[in-house]
């Protein structure tokens, strides 16, 4: 019953929606052309289920934001720690990091291609750029924020460096990671989505524009709810292992 009323709190609103969707468009006020109907585009997507394609382009999306998650998280948890280790190399880095960061990933594109070629290395380059500017901008604020004090504390009573990150920052920064590492995955989903618009012949981002392209209305409706659906449930799966590996910051998961 807890269940039941959760669901119903967090959802009544997109049920409504999809209510007076349906009964707009089987009223012909919305053109069910352009606006096809929730029950036309839930038997879309059945029938994407049913003869694999879904699975088949679902999968493919989720392995490169898997790799590019991956590899951006890892890429830029190294150049976090260089860059705390080094205030002049942070300083030195700050400038170029600030503006890739400010400069729209795709414009990156075609000169990550040039680099890579037009295959899956320059795919998840860019998704990992944009996974890693988030990890050095979110950890090196996390650093800065930890406070002076108990760095001082450790020192006095004898704490080594490797056992003041290990037992202080690392503590204190737990909480700003696990946020990086949601937006992480939602930036890895979008950017890739993006990405196999543009340069992929498979992936949840080419079948949509493959839809646009040939009009297929209800496949397209049935393709953008399911990139929806996947960025839905990434916050959850980050926020119970945030509990579960920060139970000090119950509070804010």
């Amino acid at each position: 019953m807890r269940l039941v009323r959760l669901i119903g709190a967090r959802f009544w609103l997109l049920a409504l929606l999809l209510a007076c969707w349906q009964i707009l468009a089987a009223r012909r006020i919305l053109d069910p052309l352009f606006f096809p109907p929730p029950s036309k585009v839930g038997e879309t997507l059945w029938a994407m289920l049913a003869s694999g394609e879904l699975g088949r382009e679902a999968g493919a999306t989720l392995a490169r934001a898997g790799a590019g998650l991956l590899a951006g998280v890892v890429g830029g948890g190294l150049v976090s720690i260089l860059l705390c280790l080094s205030p002049r190399l942070r300083t030195a880095v700050q400038p170029l990091v600030s503006a890739l960061y400010s400069t729209p990933r795709l414009t990156m594109l075609p000169m990550v291609m040039l680099i890579f070629g037009v295959n899956e290395a320059s795919r998840m380059a860019l998704v990992a750029m944009s996974v890693g500017l988030v990890i050095v901008i979110q950890i090196s604020d996390a650093v800065r924020s930890v406070s002076r004090d108990y760095v001082d504390l450790a020192a006095n009573y004898g704490a080594s460096r490797a056992v003041i990150v290990r037992k202080v920052y690392l503590p204190a920064c737990l909480p700003q990671i696990f946020t990086a590492l949601r937006l992480c995955a939602g930036r890895a989903l979008v950017m890739t989505i993006s990405i196999e618009m543009l340069s992929s012949n498979d992936g949840i981002g080419s079948m949509i524009w493959a839809s646009w392209q040939t009009f297929a209305t209800e496949k397209l409706y049935a393709s953008v709810m399911v990139a929806a659906l996947l960025g839905l449930l990434s916050g959850p799966v980050f926020h119970w292992l945030e509990r579960r590996f920060v139970p000090w910051a119950g509070g804010q998961a």
